[in-house]
């Protein structure tokens, strides 16, 4: 036991000296009580700061109502909507869901949506993280940045205006076939006269055969043929074209001819040939033929005439091939078959990359120059630096990207309704989705089983996107 005296007088700590007596000094009992004091009314002040559980309720109610409003009841009602039939009054269990993945239509919207969901996250992240990677080598980055970010402040309606003007199939209106048409001509070369041809009746020059327009009769080297055509539509004709003129003297192991168009404004003129005011065909593309061969050939001036040489002797058949009277090429149709669903995810692209460029580029500027600084010390090359060690580092941020890309996706449906203007071979389940319930099949029960199916596709995306964001901040 101890002694009384051992023992701490009250309102003094153990330690604290004491004089004899027990009593202590009147400014450090006054200090121990007021530190208590102050130790108290902390608390108590603390506690003042913290509402009631019914006033903060009280606050979030008007939000947790029209969340309730907007969200929950909605949900609950199309899960329950989706068991029954069109009007809604016969109990129709699970057809609905079976129906989603039966008829053809049906079955493209999963197949196309299956496709977005693989290849345009990926995509957009990929070329994301390339331009995210050049922006930090290259001057002006800032700008750069801005013109890529901008389609993102484009709703996807105008987007989707835009994107089908670009795939107009009229070059004259549609910038992706306009280009296409430009590279074309400039490799291929040569002009197109759809519809032309020979005169009908015997005793003309030239003859149809197959498709092709050949002479009549045998020419050998050191001679010229005449190859008069009609039904050439004046807005085929080249702007370089000029007055069709006689075929030019040949020499030895030549053949000469014109190519032209034998009509006369007016009426007059010598049938089959050049006569003034009639105009020459350029770019026609001219063949000399023998035993099934072609021996020479040459394309028109812009008066019309042509030369072949390095002929040997010997007669040949002078041929005009097929593809002079083929329509002229007009690019690819863009919006319809096979490609309107990569045309719509180009699009798609050019709206999305700006944003993947901002995310990567903002996990890029976390990354430890250290590391990177390491790697090339000990010999790694650029690509091996990047493959090696940035891309491990910015794993997390790219997961993240292509998860929110991938729950994006998967409600795609602006740019469909509007790029693909209701071809069944652009339909997702997003766009069936509303035909279903409104766009005339007036089938609400089958609408609601496609969003109860996207709903169940789209949350575990959203979840793993959650726990994602919660093991970066813990």
């Amino acid at each position: 036991m101890k002694a009384p005296h051992d023992e701490a007088p009250k309102g003094v700590a153990p330690g604290d000296e004491v004089p004899e007596g027990g009593v202590p000094p009147a400014g450090q009992a006054g200090g121990a009580a007021a530190a208590a004091t102050k130790g108290k009314g902390g608390k108590a002040g603390r506690d003042g700061l913290t509402p009631p559980s019914w006033l903060a309720l009280t606050f979030l109610l008007p939000a947790l109502l029209l969340l309730g409003f907007l969200v929950v009841y909605p949900i609950v009602y199309s899960v329950i909507r989706s068991f029954f039939d069109a009007d809604g009054s016969g109990f129709v269990g699970l057809d609905n869901y079976i129906g989603i993945f039966q008829g053809h239509d049906n079955l493209v919207s999963v197949r196309n949506t299956a496709i977005w969901v693989v290849v345009a996250p990926t995509l957009v992240t990929i070329v994301g993280l390339v331009f995210a990677v050049l922006t930090e080598r290259i001057r002006w980055a800032t700008v750069f940045k801005l013109v890529v970010f901008m389609p993102m402040a484009i709703s996807f309606l105008a987007s989707g205006v835009i994107f089908r003007l670009v795939y107009e199939q009229d070059p004259d209106k549609g910038v992706a076939n306009a280009a296409m048409v430009a590279v074309h001509d400039t490799f291929a070369g040569g002009a197109s006269y759809p519809g032309a041809g020979p005169r009908n009746g015997d005793g003309q020059p030239v003859r149809a055969e197959g498709g092709a327009v050949v002479g009549t009769a045998p020419v050998g080297a050191g001679q010229s043929a005449l190859l008069p055509l009609v039904r050439v539509k004046p807005e085929d004709l080249p702007a370089d074209a000029k007055p069709a003129a006689a075929p030019p003297a040949a020499k030895a192991g030549q053949l000469t001819g014109t190519v032209w168009f034998d009509f006369t404004r007016g009426g007059g003129g010598t049938l089959n040939q050049p006569n003034p005011g009639e105009s020459g065909l350029p770019g026609v593309k001219v063949e000399a033929v023998r035993d099934g061969k072609v021996a020479g050939e040459a394309t028109t001036r812009p008066d019309g005439t042509f030369t072949i040489g390095g002929l040997p002797s010997g007669t040949f058949t002078v041929r005009l091939p097929q593809d002079n009277f083929t329509a002229s090429y007009g690019g690819a149709e863009w919006l319809g078959g096979t490609l309107i669903t990569p045309a719509i995810i180009a699009s798609y692209l050019w709206v999305w990359a700006g944003f993947a460029m901002v995310l990567i580029a903002a996990g890029l500027a976390a990354i430890p120059r250290d590391a990177l600084e390491a790697a090339r010390v000990d010999g790694a090359t650029e690509w091996q630096v990047f493959r090696r060690v940035t891309i491990p580092l910015l794993a997390p941020v790219l997961m993240v990207v292509l998860v929110t890309l991938v729950i994006n996706v998967l409600k795609v449906f602006d740019l469909v309704f509007i790029i693909g203007g209701g071809d069944p071979d652009a339909s997702v389940l997003a766009l069936s989705m509303w035909t279903e319930s409104f766009g005339g099949g007036n089938d609400q029960g089958a609408g609601s089983a496609i969003a109860v199916l996207l709903f169940l596709l789209v949350v575990p995306a959203m979840l793993f996107n959650i726990r994602r964001l919660r093991q970066e901040r813990s």
